[in-house]
């Protein structure tokens, strides 16, 4: 049986002024959720009434990668659960990127100088988008970083390397091992 893979990632209603910081994830809420599984082969979009159901598929997840998941998105959904989601089997490739470059890179600059594709906004739209009840435009865009997030895990999968541009704009490379 195929190994299960959970592409995830999550967008918030508040920003982290809004909530008192960074030390507050936990209760910037979520808006909307999408997962990508490589067993069931779809995309899955989860409002705030649904995060039961989200994360109840990342426990039953054979890995769940995404960008920056341990830090943040994990840490949102701590507002909704007593679980330690960091517990899960989780490849966070912003970490393992920075742990290797001992710099933070972001999906976009990887995305951009490996396949010339770039992310559609950025989350501060996103909480906009909340604001102005505009769910389907966050499920949208929320549902692209997910498909950008299983490309580059993908290509780091088969050439055990990616690609990102540096602050100067150089197209630089790095070698992966997940």
């Amino acid at each position: 049986m195929a190994k299960n893979i959970v592409y995830f990632d999550l967008e918030t209603q508040k920003s982290a002024e809004e909530v008192g910081g960074w030390n507050h994830i936990s209760r910037m809420g979520m808006s909307v959720g999408v997962t990508f599984s490589t067993a069931r082969g779809e995309y899955r979009i989860y409002g705030e009434r649904e995060v039961g159901d989200l994360i109840g598929n990342l426990q039953r997840a054979d890995l769940v990668v995404g960008f920056n998941v341990l830090r943040f998105d994990y840490e949102v959904l701590h507002g909704y659960t007593p679980l330690d989601l960091r517990q899960l089997p989780t490849l966070d490739m912003m970490v393992e990127l920075q742990n290797k470059l001992q710099h933070r890179l972001s999906l976009d600059s990887i995305a951009t100088a490996t396949f010339g594709l770039e992310k559609t906004a950025e989350g501060m739209q996103a909480i906009r988008w909340f604001k102005d009840g505009r769910l389907a435009d966050i499920a949208e865009y929320c549902c692209y970083d997910v498909k950008l997030t299983r490309l580059v895990h993908e290509y780091g999968l088969r050439h055990r390397q990616l690609h990102y541009h540096n602050r100067f704009g150089k197209k630089m490379t790095v070698p992966v091992s997940w």
